[in-house]
């Protein structure tokens, strides 16, 4: 009896790499070919979301804060204890009557809609992995360098300091662009104050060392996924910046790592801050599309300035407790960051002065 072998195919992970980012469609050009399963580049080995099943928990309490009568004295001082109180035991927290119009939001979320879902060939004109561009969008920015990609197509543009020409942004989502930018920045300078005074400092202190100048707005948008067990919207990371406002849509999908379990969170508008990198991740959903507008609100950092060093508040420093971080350039921390992204972890061990 003659037994013939089948020869498999040899994967060639950085051809199909290339070739889906030459595509200039992303991962929703591929749901547009009505794909029945993920391409490999997808398929996530060492972390499935369907694995350690008991290491998740959807009925945790998480902290909500109402920042309604935030200019009286008295309930300020119980909605600072209540932001002291989250950022120490879960590194977020969402908020409530904020103040930043629901139309505003709706908007925003339809804009980045209408975006991803017009006509590939004027989408593709925008697709560009050259960050120094006004307005991006690409699909995993991080694509050749992580062991497998994730279900979800991005723009970001930084709207602050300086407002980028209005010409350079897509018209579908160019006007909801700076109306939103307006009002998520105010809602940004409220929760530094907050953080200042649950440190106990001034309230503009965290403004006067300038956190508060740079605004950069992503724009998630994750198609429905065949084969949502194999792969995330977005893996499990930390952030890279201060604080991150997130605007997420009614499908959800968030969840954050407290206390070694997932928990899932809502649609409501999130902060991640600086008292407690929390790390967070997106699954994927067999219905979608999701899309999600993350914030970040940090300090500008020009190229060449070296200036002005970030490190422990001194004002918070005592002899039982000393920094324990030695002072960094906002652009080296970022850098870092970037750098060595694909692992998704915190790099402030980096910068600890003592091993």
């Amino acid at each position: 009896m003659e037994v013939l072998e089948m020869k498999i195919p040899e994967y060639d992970r950085n051809k199909e790499l290339k070739s889906f980012d030459d595509s200039k469609t992303g991962v929703q050009g591929l749901v547009g070919t009505v794909v029945t399963k993920i391409p490999r580049i997808f398929i996530n080995d060492n972390d499935k979301p369907a694995t350690n099943p008991g290491h998740y928990k959807s009925d945790v309490c998480f902290p909500i804060i109402d920042l309604q009568g935030i200019n009286d004295a008295s309930k300020r001082v119980k909605i600072v204890q209540k932001v002291k109180e989250a950022c120490e035991q879960w590194g977020f927290f969402q908020i409530v009557n904020h103040e930043l119009p629901i139309s505003v939001m709706d908007e925003m979320i339809e804009g980045v809609r209408r975006f991803h879902e017009q006509d590939n060939e004027v989408k593709k004109t925008y697709y560009t992995r050259d960050f120094d561009k006004t307005f991006q969008y690409n699909s995993n920015f991080d694509l050749y360098k992580t062991s497998a990609a994730m279900w979800r197509d991005t723009t970001t543009c930084i709207m602050a300091p300086h407002p980028p020409d209005p010409q350079e942004l897509p018209d579908v989502c160019r006007d909801i662009m700076f109306e939103y930018s307006k009002h998520v920045m105010k809602v940004g300078h409220t929760l530094y104050e907050l953080l200042s005074e649950a440190l106990g400092l001034n309230p503009s202190y965290l403004k006067d060392i300038g956190c508060v100048e740079s605004n950069f707005i992503v724009g998630h948008y994750y198609p429905p996924c065949p084969e949502p067990e194999l792969t995330f919207g977005i893996r499990s990371h930390v952030d890279f910046g201060l604080l991150t406002i997130l605007l997420q849509d009614q499908i959800g999908g968030l969840q954050v790592l407290h206390q070694n379990q997932w928990v899932d969170i809502p649609p409501l508008l999130i902060t991640n801050d600086k008292f407690k990198s929390v790390q967070h991740r997106a699954l994927s959903k067999k219905v979608g599309p999701r899309i999600s507008v993350a914030t970040f609100i940090k300090p500008h950092c020009p190229d060449g300035d070296t200036s002005r060093l970030y490190g422990p508040i001194k004002e918070l420093l005592t002899e039982e407790e000393p920094a324990i971080y030695r002072e960094t350039t906002y652009k080296d921390y970022e850098t870092l960051y970037f750098i060595k992204c694909e692992d998704g972890t915190t790099k402030l061990p980096h910068f600890k002065l003592y091993s």
